[in-house]
């Protein structure tokens, strides 16, 4: 892999998995059956999917339309930049106030596996955030990587995979750390940071 394509699917993979590390609905879904081993490996990767799906569609369809459109790069960087600006703030927010708490992973096993799936891809797919964090911003950053943009979503296709799979088989490890709201304060933090960092790389790429 050429050096410039090695750096984007670096820099790909990094982008995504500091989107999607954020815990939201769709995250602690896949944490409460990976807690409960409930159709784990079908949750993971209907999730996996979901996310390859939308970023290939953000990296095609943004570079076609910013060609198209020489304002849209920009400006949807400066919209990126606005919204990951906030989302830290939150997390930030959220860590210096403990109001997490802890994960209660629920109770109740055996359900079947379509009404999982289903709940699994309503979590993805009208979660309003994934567009935006896939269609829209993975694919304004990729456009600053030129011909190597595909190496960048191939990277954050990559991230999606490892944290869905690794969230889900891993939880049984997590289960003890994260029934503690001190382990949601230091996650938060960290969120806060890296969504800053993010968006202050979109804004110094203007």
């Amino acid at each position: 892999m050429q050096a410039a394509h090695l750096t984007a699917f670096l820099a790909g993979f990094a982008t995504g998995f500091s989107l999607i590390l954020a815990i939201g609905a769709q995250n602690a879904f896949v944490l409460r059956q990976g807690l409960r081993g409930e159709h784990v490996f079908a949750v993971a990767l209907t999730c996996a999917l979901s996310d390859a799906l939308l970023i290939a569609a953000g990296v095609a369809g943004f570079g076609a339309l910013a060609a198209a459109l020489p304002w849209l790069a920009p400006a949807m960087r400066i919209g990126g930049a606005a919204f990951l600006i906030a989302y830290g703030a939150r997390a930030l927010l959220a860590a210096w106030r403990g109001g997490q708490g802890a994960l209660q992973p629920g109770e109740g096993a055996g359900r079947a596996l379509r009404p999982v799936l289903l709940t699994t891809l309503a979590l993805t797919w009208l979660n309003p955030h994934v567009y935006l964090d896939t269609l829209m911003l993975i694919g304004a950053v990729s456009s600053g990587f030129g011909a190597a943009r595909v190496s960048f979503g191939a990277g954050a296709v990559a991230a999606s995979f490892t944290f869905f799979f690794g969230l889900a088989y891993g939880a049984a490890l997590l289960r003890p750390l994260f029934a503690r709201p001190a382990a949601w304060r230091v996650l938060d933090a960290c969120i806060g940071v890296v969504m800053w960092v993010i968006a202050a790389s979109l804004l110094a790429g203007l």
